[in-house]
């Protein structure tokens, strides 16, 4: 992982991003620039050689007169050179001195062969940029020769190194006030993380979840992280509320049985066994037991994982009936699911029923589907629960004003069934039901055929 900070590397990459900005528009500009700044030099050159030729052509006399050759064109310094068609000097400019230009080659070739070129030239320690064009023969000493017009590339030279400088600077530039805009916007940007940090750690030092995030102002994407964070504080702190209810709940419901097994093998031990005495104990340990087993079993539906075996809801309906446990609606629908879990919830249900129902009464299991749900139901004849007493059956160690017996975990392992499976468990009066998501695709008899039967 690495060590550098968050804000070092964002100010890294602004400034590379900008540099290499500037470089690609820098050399872009650079080509635009160097081809404008040529192809108006090479235009130049090539109107100083049309007037020559026009002058050689109407004029012959004014063409050979001293400085006839030596008038700037557009502010810029030209040498000429005209010869005939025997390549012999017939005017020059005087800016040459007692030298002549290196082009006898150009010059031969563009009278050999009558066409016009530009090329690259070098006198001394001077470049040029030479043009080189043939003259027509319409009289006078250059008929027939040729002429050509060269000027230094100092000045373009110049002012491509000027243009290269400008873009450095103005590269370096825009990236140091890149770096400092980002370093800016980054510090103001991570203020709120480094407060989210700071208040983190004080939580996970104290261990305690009843604390909050600091929310900032700003309705942004740190906001929505600091919020998310403290619903994620507020769901451990129901948590840890929960396990604590649960813990002392637990404690509550184990003391009963362990006092009444004390008082009872304290009876047994002063004197000694009755047929009465040993009865309350095996009922005493027979209700640890179920206490123990209705525990371990929540602990084990709340952690376990995602059930991926497909079950038949009817079958399982089918397989509760008994004396008094009578089938009802039978459609055939499947679910994925965990099948020992789903039996136990089912017969939780049904003992519920038993307890809760009329003495003798009538047990109905159903078991059907709609619009992708599938329901697995089950109702006794009794009045039920009350409206307000729907919610409150699921919790851990409810029995309801009846005081039946039992470990009171029955229907709280239901809801946790149903939940790990992706549903969610009800009553209404007093039908019992478990909603779990309907496998679409074996919704229908031609494919539940081939879903495996229970065993």
């Amino acid at each position: 992982m690495s060590r550098v900070s968050l804000r070092l590397r964002s100010v890294a990459a602004a400034t590379l991003g900008i540099l290499l900005a500037v470089v690609v528009v820098g050399a872009g500009v650079d080509v635009l620039v160097s081809r404008h700044l040529h192809r108006s030099f090479d235009h130049t050159l090539h109107e100083r050689a049309v007037e020559v030729a026009q002058l050689a052509a109407s004029a012959p006399a004014v063409l050979t007169a001293p400085g006839a050759l030596d008038s700037p064109l557009g502010g810029t310094q030209l040498s000429v050179e005209v010869v005939d068609r025997r390549g012999r000097i017939v005017a020059r400019s005087l800016s040459l001195g007692g030298g002549v230009l290196p082009a006898k080659r150009l010059l031969e070739q563009a009278i050999a062969h009558g066409r016009s070129s530009y090329a690259g030239l070098e006198a001394g320690n001077e470049d040029l940029r030479a043009y080189t064009a043939p003259l027509a023969e319409v009289g006078g000493p250059a008929a027939g020769g040729a002429v050509i017009v060269a000027g230094s590339t100092h000045d373009l030279r110049e002012t491509l190194a000027s243009l290269h400088l400008f873009v450095l600077v103005a590269g370096l530039a825009a990236s140091a006030l890149g770096a400092i805009a980002v370093a800016i916007l980054m510090t103001r940007a991570l203020r709120p993380l480094g407060e989210l940090a700071e208040s983190a750690a004080d939580i996970e030092r104290t261990g305690d979840p009843r604390r909050r995030l600091p929310q900032p102002a700003a309705r942004d994407e740190v906001g929505t992280l600091a919020a998310t964070l403290n619903e994620m504080l507020a769901s451990l702190e129901r948590a840890r509320d929960n396990e604590r209810r649960f813990l002392a709940d637990a404690s509550h419901e184990l003391r009963t049985p362990l006092t009444a097994l004390r008082g009872n093998v304290a009876y047994l031990a002063r004197h000694g066994a009755t047929p009465e005495l040993v009865a309350e104990l095996e009922a005493d340990a027979e209700r640890l037991a179920r206490l123990a087993d209705d525990l371990l079993a929540l602990s084990r539906e709340e952690s376990a994982g995602e059930p991926t075996e497909v079950i038949r809801l009817d079958e399982l309906a089918r397989a509760a009936s008994g004396s008094r446990v009578g089938p009802g609606t039978m459609e055939p629908v499947a679910v994925r699911g965990d099948r020992a879990a789903l039996e136990r919830a089912l017969a939780n249900l049904v003992r519920n029923a038993e307890l809760y129902g009329p003495e003798g009464g009538r047990i109905t299991v159903a078991a059907e589907q709609k619009n992708g749900v599938a329901r697995l139901s089950v109702a006794d004849e009794g009045a039920g629960l009350a409206p307000g007493e729907a919610e409150q059956a699921f919790g851990r160690f409810w029995r309801g004003a009846a005081g039946k017996p039992g470990s009171g975990l029955g229907l709280a392992i239901v809801r946790a069934t149903a939940e790990r499976h992706g549903g969610r468990a009800f009553a209404k009066g007093s039908r019992f039901t478990i909603e779990l998501p309907a496998l679409e695709a074996l919704a229908c008899d031609a494919d539940l055929e081939d879903v495996p039967a229970s065993p």
